[in-house]
């Protein structure tokens, strides 16, 4: 059976931590840190694996214990923040005791795969996801996407625009949540600096925050305070919509979402995934679970459990209403680009956000 080796870190700290270049460079000297390979790395059974997981336990613990069983493979998982677990990875260098990262966002599989420490994936995994939602150099793949919305209070706002740069108008001042500690609107300020570049970014950040936008600490707290009104708009990932229709029933549900057109930055769609630590000594479980975690089975798991987006190809998603992934029109981003999160940070810092 898993065993829960450590619980969620705190997030914003480690996330600056996690794209310090001297991490990259670093092992393990701690002591009592034993090692039988001649590399450093450690020795693991072939039927074992550590999985690192960025996502929660109460979201994939029912699904790691199909995988055991599915794969025959005995599973222990360290939880925590992604880039916390991405920055410990770092620092363990030949001596991660990982043999799968399970991030859940695709900044931090960019960030260890520019580290050069993620292994090449075989091509039967690869080509199962789309070459959008995997990572350019074969070593990371997607397993389930969501994609940015603007939720909407039809009371209040009949009509939600068609684009975040529209959110710094006159109109809509004080009249946007949003949720600046939160990893997916950092994720969505990374893509808009990769897409438009680092002014333009830091323009938005202080015209949106001058235009009186409301912070909250959740993507759920946002869409309950559009649903009673206490703003018209809010900013978040369009499966708390379709999580929150399905808890309390569409028709009692206020709000509704927009998913953005015309390749907007605020449409972006990122992605859970994983990859193949290249020093864990665990390759062929990790394949394995790989495989696992994009079959048909999981697929639906993610699908139906979180409303995310399946991205194996020939799974369709249960979720009623949910336009299907081929028809959004998300920016066309290389995802592994999203791996600058200090540099987000700071200017998130800077335009008096948090």
């Amino acid at each position: 059976m898993r065993r829960s080796l450590v619980r969620r870190g705190t997030a914003l700290a480690v996330s600056t931590a996690l794209l310090v270049p001297v991490l990259a460079a670093c092992g393990s000297d701690e002591k009592g840190d034993k090692s039988d390979k001649k590399d450093g790395s450690t020795a693991q059974k072939a039927d074992e694996l550590v999985i690192y997981s960025g996502r929660n336990e109460k979201l994939i613990g029912p699904i790691i214990e199909k995988l055991e069983k599915a794969t025959g493979t005995k599973v222990q998982v360290r939880y925590g923040d992604s880039a916390e677990l991405a920055a410990q990875i770092l620092e363990e260098g030949k001596r991660t005791k990982a043999g799968l990262f399970f991030s859940q966002d695709a900044g931090a599989l960019g960030a260890l795969s520019g580290a050069g420490l993620l292994a090449k994936l075989p091509e039967k995994s690869l080509n199962k996801v789309d070459t959008a939602f995997r990572g350019g150099e074969g070593d990371w793949v997607g397993v389930s996407g969501r994609s940015r919305v603007i939720a909407y209070n039809p009371d209040k706002a009949p009509k939600a625009p068609d684009s975040v740069k529209d959110l710094t108008k006159p109109e809509w001042k004080g009249k946007v949540g949003y949720a600046p500690t939160n990893a997916s609107f950092q994720a969505f300020v990374t893509g808009m600096r990769v897409l438009e570049g680092d002014d333009a970014t830091a323009k938005w950040l202080k015209d949106f925050k001058a235009n009186g936008a409301k912070p909250y600490a959740k993507n759920g707290a946002i869409l309950d305070a559009v649903d009673k009104g206490e703003v018209p708009l809010g900013l978040i990932n369009h499966y708390y919509w379709y999580e929150k229709a399905a808890e309390v029933g569409t028709d009692k549900l206020k709000a509704k979402i927009h998913f953005l057109p015309g390749g907007d930055p605020g449409a972006l769609v990122n992605v859970a995934g994983v990859g193949v630590l290249k020093d864990g000594g665990q390759s062929a479980a990790a394949e394995k679970a790989v495989d696992y975690l994009l079959s048909a089975e999981a697929q639906q798991y993610f699908a139906s459990e979180t409303k995310e987006y399946p991205l194996t190809a020939g799974v369709a998603s249960p979720v009623a209403g949910l336009p299907p992934l081929a028809s959004l029109k998300a920016p066309k981003i290389d995802l592994g680009k999203l791996d600058s999160l200090q540099k987000t940070l700071e200017m998130i810092r800077e335009a008096g956000m948090v």
